[in-house]
């Protein structure tokens, strides 16, 4: 699957607290995990140091796949926190892209 195309719905991030997040990681490569991790980590200290903005691309809990554009604040294993204290679950999120 391509996530890094913008063929998905961008949103603002006020929405994405009224959204719902399923169980499952989407992501089912540990490798991919992995990078997913390596890329949160990363969009956090762009954001914190630079205020500097990523692209998300996350899937819902009905399977719709969604992008938003914003600073990533922190991120762990669980969970990255956006701005106002939104969260987005870690497995629920498919690609970070940098521009």
């Amino acid at each position: 699957m391509d996530t890094s195309t913008s063929t998905y719905q961008l949103i603002e991030k006020e929405i994405i607290p009224q959204l719902n997040f399923g169980t499952q990681d989407v992501l089912s490569d540990k490798a991919a995990q992995t990078k997913r991790l390596h890329d949160l980590d990363r969009a956090s200290l762009l954001g914190n140091g630079y205020q500097g903005k990523v692209e998300l691309t996350f899937k819902v809990a009905s399977g719709e796949i969604l992008r938003v554009r914003t600073t990533i604040w922190q991120a762990d294993k669980q969970f990255a926190t956006i701005k106002a204290g939104v969260t987005i679950p870690t497995s629920a999120i498919l690609a970070v892209e940098f521009f």
